[in-house]
């Protein structure tokens, strides 16, 4: 930061507030590959078709919890084998992530039960509540960790988590960062990139590649 204090006590301005963003050691925690299995069947048991297209556009759309009950309907976007979500995420950025099938059968099958809901007709929400109004961010917190409890999964399975998984099989699985930041919604490349750090789980295996002597 020496440059930038030089630069500011030059100007008379004292020297510069501004500190080095600090980068974590770790990856964000995501679900392992059992982890995400278990999630998956837990929310195939669910009987509920909104509550089955909420728990999977973390998953499968990598969007936050706050986008996700920010969605109208107008927000999905269906053709005849493909679909697009438009996510309004922060600072008002819009992107546009490709709706995988498994999303797309999920909200087909509640767009069709969602015509009979309370207000239906009256609100654009995606995500509606049992009285008709947009569903909250806590309600659906729990309705994520609800399934997630149903599953014998931990309660570190939140919304978070999942999008954590979804932008961690995205880069470890070779996504180009820049295209990964753009279905992540992430104004800084720096914030994709640190997906590519080594988890807890990463080190551990390292170390056990290590040969001892029976």
């Amino acid at each position: 930061m020496q440059p930038v204090d030089d630069f500011y006590v030059r100007r008379g301005l004292g020297a510069a507030s501004a500190k080095r963003a600090e980068i974590p050691d770790a990856a964000p925690r995501a679900l392992d590959h059992k982890a995400q299995i278990r999630y998956l069947r837990a929310v195939q048991g669910c009987r509920s078709p909104r509550d089955k297209a909420l728990a999977l556009v973390p998953f499968y759309a990598g969007a936050r919890i706050a986008e996700t009950v920010a969605l109208d309907v107008d927000d999905v976007r269906l053709s005849a084998r493909k679909g697009i979500l438009r996510i309004y995420g922060k600072g008002e950025r819009v992107r546009e992530v490709p709706i995988h099938p498994e999303l797309r059968k999920a909200l087909t099958d509640w767009l069709g039960e969602r015509r009979d809901w309370p207000g239906a007709k009256d609100g654009p929400a995606l995500f509606l509540n049992q009285r008709g109004d947009r569903l909250s961010a806590k309600g659906a917190h729990d309705v994520i960790t609800g399934i997630a409890d149903r599953g014998g999964l931990d309660d570190h399975v939140t919304a978070h988590a999942l999008r954590h998984s979804f932008a961690t099989t995205l880069v470890r699985g070779g996504t180009d960062l820049v295209i990964a930041a753009e279905l992540l919604g992430h104004a800084r490349l720096e914030s994709t990139r640190v997906y590519t750090r080594p988890t807890a789980e990463d080190r551990s295996k390292a170390v056990d590649l290590l040969p001892v002597d029976h």
